[in-house]
């Protein structure tokens, strides 16, 4: 379970949660209009930046990356601004210009976590797990309870196979918030790779202790109880998750979700079972934008 956030911190990091929305709708903003003959460039700067962020607050991404990339300009010195671009570019996938605008950010204010940890989010998306985990454990070194970034880490470190690490990680991230189940379930993940399903089970079950409507867990435990003869069991608990969210039963989402080799062989044989299938036959189709 990746749960990628690519804006992992940047209302925090940048403390801006404290600008106001106000009454009217991110649509009712009129286009920026700039005064030439202004003597105070890096203020109207400030004030693009914020414009940007009350549009990314109102998710208008589209409308927002004009502003941020008009700020930047203005003010160029102000690593906020380069920081807000570099995470619209990541949010629109274009992960090169965005690591440019972040690097840059970075180069301004070299002691903000927030930019290291948006760097590793954007290489853990190019794929470039590597500079990712070299990224994040910059910014970890700089705020060590970042629960985002340790289980960016995490999975960084479950892609590049170091599952040791990664479980030390995930572990880390649920001692500071044990509620957060991703890390748990992830545990999860690892162990039924290492050929431990009892082990993987155990984790799970812990997962779902937290959220009993979490469709990964719950689908998770019903794979390995088919696995281990369990048949019934299993049956009943895939039924139920997977309507609660049949993205689930598509191998390709499961996969983007770090389910590895082992885990989707087995769901795989599950899935194809009739009485999944007439299951699934009933389900609405998910929405890929969802």
């Amino acid at each position: 379970m990746p749960k990628h956030h690519w804006f992992i911190s940047l209302f925090a990091c940048l403390n801006l949660t404290a600008i106001a929305v106000g009454s009217v709708s991110a649509q009712a903003l009129l286009p920026y209009t700039l005064d030439l003959n202004s003597e105070h460039l890096e203020a109207q700067g400030q004030e693009l930046i914020e414009d940007a962020i009350q549009l990314v607050r109102f998710q208008q991404y589209d409308l927002a990356l004009p502003y941020a990339k008009l700020s930047t300009q203005l003010a160029s010195e102000n690593y906020e601004g380069w920081f807000v671009l570099g995470s619209l570019l990541s949010q629109q996938e274009n992960f090169d210009e965005a690591i440019i605008a972040l690097q840059r950010a970075y180069n301004l204010n070299p002691h903000e976590a927030g930019i290291l940890l948006s760097l590793g989010s954007v290489y853990f998306q190019k794929k470039d797990y590597e500079m990712a985990a070299q990224k994040l454990e910059a910014a970890l070194a700089l705020n060590p309870e970042a629960i985002d970034g340790l289980f960016d880490l995490g999975n960084t470190y479950f892609l590049l196979k170091r599952y040791s690490e990664a479980i030390e990680v995930y572990q880390k991230s649920v001692n500071i918030e044990p509620q957060f189940w991703p890390s748990i379930n992830n545990i999860g993940l690892i162990h039924y790779e290492q050929g431990n399903p009892q082990k993987a089970i155990e984790y799970w079950q812990q997962a779902t202790a937290v959220d009993d409507q979490a469709t990964e867990p719950n689908l998770a435990i019903a794979v390995a109880w088919y696995s281990l003869g369990q048949k019934d069991q299993a049956f009943a608990l895939a039924e139920s998750a997977l309507s609660l969210d049949p993205r689930y039963a598509d191998l390709e989402f499961l996969r983007e979700n770090l389910w590895g080799d082992r885990l989707l062989a087995d769901t795989k044989i599950l899935l194809e079972t009739p009485q999944i299938q007439a299951l699934l036959e009933e389900l609405p189709i998910p929405d890929p934008e969802f």
